[in-house]
Formats: C-alpha cells, structure tokens, sequence
C-alpha cells in the first residue's frame, strides 16, 4: 500500500514526507517490542528510523501521538471482515473480534496503545476521534438497517472498557476478545 499523501494528524504529506512517517510509525513498532511504553522516546524511534529527531517532531508531538498513529495506521489497514451472508449479529461480533485482536500478538504494542489513547495531547485527541469514527462506521455497516444507536453507544462503550481492562492487564487480548463477544451478543440479542 502506498503511503504518497497520506493525511497525517499535523500536516498533508508529499511522497517523501509520508515514506518518512511509515519509517518513523514502523521503527516505533521495534522500539516498543524492545523497550516497551516506558522506554519509548521519540528520539530513539528517530534513532531507529534514521531520521533527525528535529524531523520527527515535526511529524509527532508526542510519543503518544506517534503510538496513537501507529495504531490508527494498523486499524485502517486491517480490512472489515465480509460478512455476507452472517446475520446482524454475527457481523458485529466479528468487526469486534478483527478490532480487539489488531494487536493481540504484540502485547508491548497494545500496552502502549492503550496508554497512548489515554493522554491529552491534542494530536492524540484527534486521532481518538478519527479510530472511534472508524470503529463506529464498522459498526454501524455490520448491523440492520435500521440502527439502533442506544445499542451501538452500548456496544462503543463496552468495546472500549474491554480494551482498557486488557491494557490493564485483567486478562489476555484474546480472553478480552471472547469475553467482548459474549458481552456483545447479550447487548444484541436481547431487545
């Protein structure tokens, strides 16, 4: 996939630009595997990534933007499951599923996720906003035409309270996953 003009949270990126964000979204994900949240600087992702840490930061105020782009990059990447020919229920499930397993086999990435999307950092609140759209959209494609929006508000906030448990540590990604849908299916199946 090529990343010529992709909008980052700061600015509208030429060819080159972009290719320096993948490079630096890309190295954030070694950093993290190596050092995990705490030891995660911009400057050691510009280190890894071969860029000045001055270019850097005029891609990403924050650490915290960087790994809230990393998983904002992934997430738009990672296709809706079909779910032709699944009822309602079993196509939210599954948008679900996709979403709370993203990261589930790189538990330093997730951990870092979750911290990421926590913060204030303005950069960071626009891209919460621009993943809950997302995430909302799916959900909103996987379910009836008619679209109750209580239940979708309801299935929004357990997905987010599901992640943040897993963040927190309270059980695996892939146990929050199954607990998510079974919690899931009782917010769906019963009017």
């Amino acid at each position: 996939m090529s990343s010529h003009g992709y909008e980052s949270t700061r600015r509208r990126l030429n060819g080159k630009q972009a290719d320096t964000v993948s490079k630096l979204t890309e190295a954030a994900v070694v950093v993290l595997r190596e050092h995990e949240y705490s030891g995660l600087t911009v400057r050691a992702v510009a280190a890894e990534a071969g860029v000045g840490a001055a270019t850097a930061y005029t891609y990403f105020s924050s650490k915290e933007h960087l790994v809230a782009e990393v998983f904002w990059r992934r997430l738009r990447a990672f296709p809706s499951p079909d779910g032709t020919g699944s009822d309602s229920t079993d196509r939210v499930l599954a948008v679900l599923r996709n979403i709370a397993l993203l990261l589930a086999d790189e538990p330093q990435v997730s951990a870092a996720v979750t911290n990421a999307l926590l913060g204030t950092d303005p950069e960071v609140e626009h891209l919460r906003d621009r993943i809950g759209f997302e995430i909302h959209s799916r959900l909103v494609a996987a379910m009836d035409p008619v679209v109750n929006p209580h239940r979708i508000e309801a299935i929004e906030m357990l997905y987010a309270g599901a992640l943040l448990r897993a963040g927190m540590g309270y059980g695996t990604y892939e146990y929050i996953a199954g607990r998510l849908e079974a919690s899931a299916r009782l917010i769906l199946e019963h009017p």
